[in-house]
């Protein structure tokens, strides 16, 4: 009984760290002896403007289940709306069933980009997993080629300010996601881009490895699977992380699947509903 309920609560947390893998802890943070000296930072790439033949839909929601091990642990839906020029997303994760009851997780999140250019317009997320209770709003002033961070500890009542140096244009952990569907996506290829990563901007390829079938219950598609890799950062450091767009000119996410160190977490979409 005390194994069983060890792994509902992991099954829980799955949940919050499959969908805010960036904040499980700080980049590069060393568990076990002294801290490395950071090697230097290759030169950042721009990041490339969505094709202009790519058309996002007015509004679109993606449904999914998250499933650890045999355990469906929680469900996660991304929102997408079209706002005078920016498309917004929001996204809710939350545990069901008897892991919610365990270790309930409650994440909201919403992000953006403009449609022309692919610049995030900045990003939100307020997190209820278990007893902890975070706000944090991140915005990017590209103008004076700084990002700003400001969290809210909601149970302590603490606050932290926090500001970093960014390039002319960066995406958000969020959008990177839909953000990616608006390039070509062709087998040997990799999308590079510049990322806004716990106060800093990296480096994210997504590396598109082969075409691949995939059943999920919204059906059954052909797909393109994509890499997210990076040579430092938590794209590096927090796990394995693995996409699948349809293999078409929409290039939905269908599946998503991250491998982490207590086990894997995947992402199974359940319905579509384009307008």
């Amino acid at each position: 009984m005390k194994a069983s309920k060890v792994l509902l609560a992991k099954a829980g947390l799955c949940v919050a760290a499959a969908m805010a893998l960036a904040q499980a802890a700080p980049a590069g943070a060393q568990f076990l002896g002294a801290p490395r000296t950071p090697a230097p930072q290759k030169p950042i790439p721009p990041l490339t403007a969505p094709d202009p033949a790519f058309t996002y839909p007015q509004h679109e929601t993606l449904s999914f289940t998250v499933d650890w091990r045999v355990f469906t642990a929680g469900v996660a839906v991304f929102k997408l709306d079209q706002v005078g020029s920016d498309v917004r997303i929001s996204t809710t994760a939350d545990t069901v069933g008897a892991v919610n009851m365990l270790f309930p997780v409650v994440d909201r999140f919403q992000s953006g980009f403009d449609l022309k250019t692919g610049c995030s317009t900045g990003f939100h997320k307020q997190i209820q997993e278990n007893r902890r209770k975070i706000a944090t709003d991140l915005t990017f002033d590209y103008a004076h080629g700084r990002q700003l961070q400001d969290e809210r500890n909601l149970v302590k009542g603490t606050a932290t300010h926090k500001e970093a140096n960014i390039p002319a244009c960066v995406t958000d952990d969020m959008s990177a996601i839909f953000y990616t569907q608006s390039q070509t996506l062709t087998p040997g290829q990799t999308v590079s881009f510049p990322l806004a990563d716990s106060m800093r901007t990296i480096t994210v390829g997504m590396k598109v490895e082969a075409k691949e079938e995939i059943k999920t219950p919204a059906g059954t598609f052909q797909t393109v699977r994509v890499q997210a890799t990076a040579d430092e950062g938590v794209v590096k450091n927090r796990g394995s992380i693995w996409i699948w767009y349809t293999d078409d000119a929409r290039h939905i996410p269908v599946q998503m699947q991250a491998r982490l160190f207590f086990g894997t977490i995947t992402f199974h979409l359940q319905s579509i509903d384009i307008k």
